[in-house]
């Protein structure tokens, strides 16, 4: 088995985008299709490696959210099958909703961040259950689903490596700072940690993140990011409980996401590319909402 990582180049800043190239047995498999805007990036990515994108007959999405899914709908065109999550499938044969929301956050950058985002004919599709497996030449992927980030997200296991979509988080360039996404509307704490705890008893060998790259120190990797998740939460439910507002949240994740950025040695230009990807206010948002619908 050979796994590529394809940087797929986010508005031309490498290393916060990836999709994998899989061969096993002269089978091809991709997962993670990347957003619509970067579409061109990755179709020269796999020639860069030798593979004709024809060759590709299985895509593989983790979730829906654009910046993992964008594409999938031009491959499933194209004849690919598209594996996902059961929840995820209605948003991938009829985008609208899914757009119609990213643009009333985005509004006139939505096309030039994300692109199109084609539906996908719905006889190319194929969920999968939880633990559900798909034969790839020599080897099986296999689905878990991983929920916290979304309810909606599989991580795809093949043996010992997992990859891992947004459960275990965003690592910018190999530093320790680890970045928590939890982008609106599904994030879930109990869920995340729990998903985090999933992976953490297989012992992974290497985990595959789509914001950035492999990862070879797995249990030190998701022990942080346990932690982390547990205290953005826990530091967002305070300012709640203060009544602080929607702003202030904001204001006060910033700032105290940038303190732990520069305190694991993050420099400036990396946490603004970080920001690229994992928008702080976004995060925060996405974090007291899971606090507002508390009882």
């Amino acid at each position: 088995m050979r796994i590529h990582t394809l940087d797929l180049r986010f508005q031309g800043i490498p290393g916060l985008i990836a999709s994998y190239l899989v061969e096993s047995g002269g089978e091809f498999a991709l997962i993670e299709t990347g957003p619509g805007s970067t579409l061109a990036a990755l179709r020269s990515a796999i020639r860069a490696v030798d593979v004709d994108e024809s060759a590709i007959k299985k895509v593989f999405v983790t979730h829906i959210h654009l910046d993992h899914a964008g594409a999938a709908g031009w491959w499933a065109q194209q004849g690919a099958t598209v594996y996902c999550h059961p929840n995820a499938a209605r948003h991938l044969i009829d985008s609208s909703k899914l757009i119609d929301s990213a643009r009333l956050i985005y509004a006139e950058k939505m096309d030039s961040l994300w692109g199109d985002m084609l539906p996908a004919p719905a006889e190319r599709l194929i969920v999968l259950q939880d633990n559900e497996g798909v034969p790839l030449g020599e080897v099986e992927i296999n689905a878990w689903d991983t929920p916290g980030h979304a309810r909606h997200h599989h991580a795809f296991v093949l043996g010992d490596v997992c990859f891992t979509g947004d459960v275990a988080g965003m690592r910018l360039e190999h530093s320790s700072y680890l970045s928590v996404t939890a982008s609106p509307p599904q994030f879930d704490p109990v869920a995340y940690v729990q998903s985090v705890d999933r992976l953490m008893a297989a012992k992974f060998k290497t985990l595959y993140l789509t914001h950035f790259g492999a990862v070879s120190d797995v249990a030190a990797h998701l022990a942080n990011y346990r932690q982390r998740i547990t205290e953005v939460y826990e530091r967002v439910a305070a300012g709640f409980r203060e009544g602080i507002s929607t702003e202030e949240n904001r204001r006060r994740y910033a700032a105290a996401e940038h303190q732990a950025a520069m305190q694991a040695g993050v420099s400036e230009e990396l946490w603004l590319k970080g920001e690229s990807a994992n928008v702080t206010s976004m995060c925060a948002d996405g974090v007291r909402l899971y606090c507002e619908k508390q009882p």
